[in-house]
Order: C-alpha cells, then sequence, then structure tokens
C-alpha cells in the first residue's frame, strides 16, 4: 500500500533562503551589512569594544579599517550575527519609537532571558546563540505572544 502525502496549497511562497557557503552571496551582502552593522552600533551607542565582540572578537586594527572600508567579503559567521543583530534593530523599532528601540539594549531587562542584564550584556556573553534567543523573543513579541 502507497500512501501520498502532500500538503494542502498555501497562499503564501516560502522564503527562499539565502545560500551563505556561497561566496557571491556573501560578496553581494557584505558591504551593506557592515554599513547597517556600524549604523546600528552608532544608534545603540555600543563602545567599540562591545562592537568588535558583537563581530564575534575582531582586532582593533581590523574593526578600524572594516569602518573605513566596508568593502569586503564576510565570513558566514559574522554575517549571521550582523543579520541577527539588524532583526533585532528592525524588531525594536517596529515594537517601539525609536527613543525606546535604540535605548532598549542598554537598558536592565527583567524578563527570564535576560536575569535581570541588559539585552546587550547577555548577547556580549552568550554570542550567537543569545543574538538568536533576542531575536525570538523580539519576533514572538512582533506575533503578540
Amino acid at each position: 500500500m502507497n500512501l501520498a502525502y502532500a500538503y494542502p496549497k498555501s497562499r503564501f511562497e516560502p522564503t527562499v533562503l539565502v545560500d551563505l557557503s556561497s561566496r557571491a552571496e556573501r560578496e553581494r551582502l557584505s558591504q551593506s551589512a557592515l554599513k547597517g552593522f556600524f549604523k546600528l552600533v552608532a544608534a545603540w551607542q555600543v563602545r567599540d569594544d562591545d562592537a568588535r565582540e558583537l563581530l564575534g572578537g575582531l582586532s582593533a586594527s581590523s574593526f578600524y579599517d572594516w569602518k573605513k572600508n566596508p568593502d569586503r567579503v564576510l565570513e558566514v559567521d559574522r554575517i549571521t550575527r550582523i543579520s541577527y543583530l539588524l532583526g533585532i534593530y528592525k524588531a525594536l523599532h517596529i515594537l517601539y519609537g525609536n527613543k525606546l528601540a535604540d535605548e532598549w539594549v542598554n537598558l536592565p531587562n527583567t524578563n527570564i532571558i535576560f536575569g535581570g542584564r541588559t539585552p546587550l550584556a547577555m548577547m556580549l556573553g552568550g554570542g550567537l546563540l543569545a543574538m538568536q534567543t533576542v531575536r525570538q523573543l523580539l519576533d514572538a513579541r512582533r506575533g503578540g505572544l
């Protein structure tokens, strides 16, 4: 007996995932990702040392070089980190007014996820997985959860 299962038709198209293993895709995304990252850390008033840590522990000389010349190809890890941060930035600006959206990452947070720390401190301590968690939390809030 051969059972064939089919998903019902949907009016929503699936999101096409970007293949970050493709150098061409990373070349296409890297410069705008870095420009967005530097605007984001300025809006959030993140110290340069912390900004370097958000990028995965970048050296000071590389950080300032990237800031002056964002025309380079980033590794998958760095593009992923920036993607989470830009998603957090966008979600905050949808949820809150501009002032609170830009201050939120620096405010102590009583949510159990943060344990009284600031979201920025949590992301600095927890790296990529913490960024993913903050992004998921804010996306859930946007969805009304």
